[in-house]
This record gives structure tokens, C-alpha cells and sequence, in this order.
């Protein structure tokens, strides 16, 4: 790979690239199309798997055909009006209502963090380092992942050398590029130290206890008490949360990685904060975007008959 090629790749998230791929062999292999495809043949394709895959699902795949004609210098099939037609016909015969992650309740966020600053106590009383490290770090990552919003693949990318904490103060991440910014100018996230559940404290412990100095915040930690060097993978982010979860005696299967952004959403909401600032602090950059994750519910606030622990302060 020439210089050039090494920049114009850089310049395409990894998760993206290998998802277009994915999606292009389908379009040719699985289904037997033939690139460059004409309009025709897409809406066939559209109508083979209309019933099979979801409306985002046919989306992402139109997208990838659509670069892949680009970049290799044909017209667009995808961009027909039969091709908008066959969309709008599938969204009308197929409606499917959008499947979101349950937001993490204040409650049992307390409960989970509860169990693991046992557990690490009762590790350290039997010098059992390996599992007061383990307990250490799921609470940093169960607390920032909450209250900074943070999604799964941030939390994942978090270096020690980007982030400045100061207990009782507050703490700075720093993170090269997110998915809000598309032009990777970086983008620092800032959260002050909490009375109780506070994850500015948080990560102190796990930074102290685990002697980590540079490289990623959070890692494996293998059976002798061994640290990864490189970070977490995004994708285990969701058996880690249930594992810690199922342990603390919280409901688990209605939560992943995405509840803890949605949890914080929807306290915030909960808790007064308007959609200006909660946009401003989680770096939502699109309004439709910030109220796919606030919990409607919450509107109704001291009205509501069900009690709900998002109205529990605690800053």
C-alpha cells in the first residue's frame, strides 16, 4: 500500500470498511449480482431481501454498492428513482419499529457497584489480587461509561496518556476522533467528581491498583492476574456489563453497552437538564440523534404513579 492509499484508508473508520466489504460480497456472491449493477438489478436485489433483513440493514447495503460504484468510477445504481420507490414500498409492507437498548437505571447501576466494592474488599482481605484488579476495573468502566455517555468503542479507546483526573475535582478525556466528529479533530469530554458513584474516584482506584501508566485504560485481565497491553474490544463490552450485572443480582438481558449511554440520557432528562446541554456534554451534534436516547417517560417527572430511582440526586 502506497502512501496515498494508507491516507485515504486512514480516512474510513475500520468498522465501516469491513462492513461495506461484507455487504458487496453479499450483493455478489450470496445473491449472484453482477457489479457495475444497473438500477434494475438493485431494486431485484432489494425485493429478494425485503422481507428477510430490516429497512437499516438494506440501507447500510445500498450504501456500500453506491461507494463501490463511486470509487470505481460508474454511476450511481442506487440512486433511481425505482431503487426510492422500492425503499418507500419496503418501510410500507415491512414497518418495524426501532429496537433501543434499555436505559441503565440509577438503582441498579448503585447495586452492581455496590456488589463489585464487595467483592474487591473481600479479594483483597483473602489477597486475591487478580480479582481486586478485575473489580476495580469494572466499576471504572461500568461509571464512566455511564455518566460521560460514553459508546462502546470510545470507552474502548481511552488512553491514560489523554485523560487528566484529579480526585475530588474532576477528570478529562481526550479521544482523537468520535463518530460526531467526522472531520477527527478530537474532541475532550469532562466530568466533575460525584458525592456517591463517582467515576472521577473510580478510575483513580483502578488506575492505582493496576499500575497503568500509558497505553489504553481499559484491558483483559487474563487468570494469573495479567494485564492485556492492548485495549478491550468494543464487542465484548455487552458479555462483560451482563456478567457484572448477573453477578450483582440486577437484571441483565435488557442491558448493553448502548444502556449506559441511554441511562445517563434519560437521568439527565430526568433530572432537568435541557436538550442544549445534554447535546453539548455528550457530543450529540444532531438533535433526532440525542432524543433517540431520552426516555419520554420521564416528562411526567413527580406525576408519574411509578416511582423511578432516576429522580434520586446525587451530585
Amino acid at each position: 500500500m502506497n502512501k496515498a492509499d494508507r491516507y485515504l484508508q486512514a480516512g474510513t473508520r475500520e468498522n465501516t470498511r469491513r462492513s461495506y466489504r461484507a455487504a458487496v460480497e453479499h450483493f455478489e456472491v450470496t445473491w449472484g449480482g453482477f457489479l457495475p449493477a444497473t438500477g434494475d438489478g438493485i431494486v431485484r436485489y432489494l425485493a429478494e431481501y425485503a422481507d428477510k433483513h430490516t429497512i437499516s440493514t438494506l440501507k447500510q447495503r445500498l450504501a456500500a454498492l453506491a461507494q463501490w460504484h463511486i470509487t470505481q468510477g460508474f454511476p450511481d445504481p442506487t440512486k433511481t428513482p425505482n431503487v426510492r420507490q422500492m425503499l418507500k414500498g419496503i418501510r410500507t409492507l415491512h414497518p418495524a419499529q426501532e429496537k433501543q437498548a434499555a436505559p441503565l437505571l440509577l438503582n441498579h447501576l448503585e447495586m452492581a457497584v455496590s456488589w463489585l466494592e464487595r467483592e474487591a474488599n473481600l479479594a483483597a482481605e483473602r489477597d486475591d489480587f487478580r480479582s481486586v484488579m478485575k473489580c476495580r476495573r469494572d466499576i471504572a468502566l461500568v461509571l464512566i461509561g455511564f455518566w460521560r455517555g460514553f459508546r462502546g468503542d470510545e470507552l474502548a479507546r481511552l488512553q491514560v496518556e489523554h485523560t487528566q483526573a484529579e480526585a475530588g475535582a474532576g477528570i478529562t478525556f481526550y479521544l482523537p476522533y468520535t463518530k460526531g466528529d467526522r472531520q477527527h479533530q478530537g474532541t475532550s469530554f469532562h466530568t466533575p467528581a460525584l458525592k456517591k458513584l463517582c467515576p472521577v474516584q473510580a478510575y483513580v482506584n483502578w488506575i492505582t491498583v493496576a499500575g497503568i501508566a500509558h497505553g489504553p485504560v481499559f484491558r483483559k485481565i487474563d487468570r494469573w492476574g495479567n494485564l492485556a497491553d492492548g485495549g478491550i474490544n468494543s464487542n465484548s463490552l455487552i458479555p462483560m456489563l451482563r456478567r457484572i450485572f448477573t453477578q450483582a443480582g440486577v437484571p441483565s438481558d435488557i442491558y448493553s453497552s448502548h444502556s449506559m449511554r441511554r441511562g445517563f440520557a434519560t437521568w439527565a432528562s430526568a433530572n432537568g437538564w435541557d436538550i442544549k446541554s445534554l447535546m453539548s456534554y455528550v457530543g450529540w451534534k444532531d438533535i433526532k440523534s440525542a432524543l433517540r436516547y431520552v426516555d419520554a417517560g420521564s416528562s411526567f417527572g413527580r406525576l408519574a404513579l411509578k416511582p423511578s430511582a432516576l429522580k434520586r440526586e446525587i451530585l
